[in-house]
């Protein structure tokens, strides 16, 4: 994996800050490597790539949009990297940040009347589509950043100013929504509420106790 990190490095470093590369190892089906990280995953986390079949044609997949655990939206491309017998190795997924991008994009429509772009590029085809979201399927991070955010709209707040009275009542809502059945959903969910794993785990216990 040593070529594929360096490689995330150097793209990270190029579109730095806005760029974060992840690495899955796809023989033990974990997270080898992140640079830049800003989606608060952790090296080790599983992958949940195991049943997916890449047929030989596939090289690059997307892009396609996902949401990250601070409500921004990424716009992502995967490329799956082959040893020397064209077996799928890993995966390198790139996560660009277009939050800034997409501000310049408001500006300079209001200013000249651009119109807005879509997110799927016309050459995408559904096969395409398809495979994206098999490999995504398990993908309970963004299961989660999707009920974070959707939480925070319904209930008219945003993450900077959560109390603990509201953290508390989102982690509850989140357990309600079966999502600390991945491995390392309760460390992730602590970094992104900025909460220590304890907190979340008392509250977990609290709630189950009482069930």
């Amino acid at each position: 994996m040593t070529n594929y990190k360096s490689m995330a490095d150097g793209i990270a470093a190029l579109m730095h800050p806005h760029a974060e590369v992840v690495i899955h190892d796809l023989k033990t089906q974990e997270i080898v490597y992140l640079a830049n990280n800003y989606s608060n995953r952790e090296i080790g986390s599983p992958s949940h790539m195991d049943e997916v079949e890449f047929a030989e044609g596939d090289r690059v997949l997307g892009p396609y949009r996902k949401v990250n655990w601070d409500g921004k939206v990424l716009k992502s491309i995967s490329i799956v990297m082959r040893n020397s017998g064209g077996e799928a190795e890993a995966m390198i997924c790139v996560n660009l940040d277009m939050s800034d991008m997409n501000r310049m994009h408001q500006v300079l429509g209001m200013m000249l009347g651009a119109p807005e772009e879509g997110w799927e590029p016309e050459e995408n085809s559904e096969n395409q589509s398809a495979k994206i979201e098999e490999i995504f399927r398990d993908d309970w991070h963004e299961r989660i950043n999707i009920f974070i955010q959707e939480w925070l709209l319904e209930n008219r707040l945003s993450l900077q100013v959560l109390g603990r009275r509201e953290k508390h009542d989102l982690v509850i809502a989140l357990e309600a929504k079966g999502a600390f059945q991945g491995q390392g959903s309760a460390n992730y969910v602590a970094r992104c509420l900025g909460l220590g794993r304890a907190t979340v785990y008392k509250y977990l216990k609290e709630q189950r106790g009482s069930a």
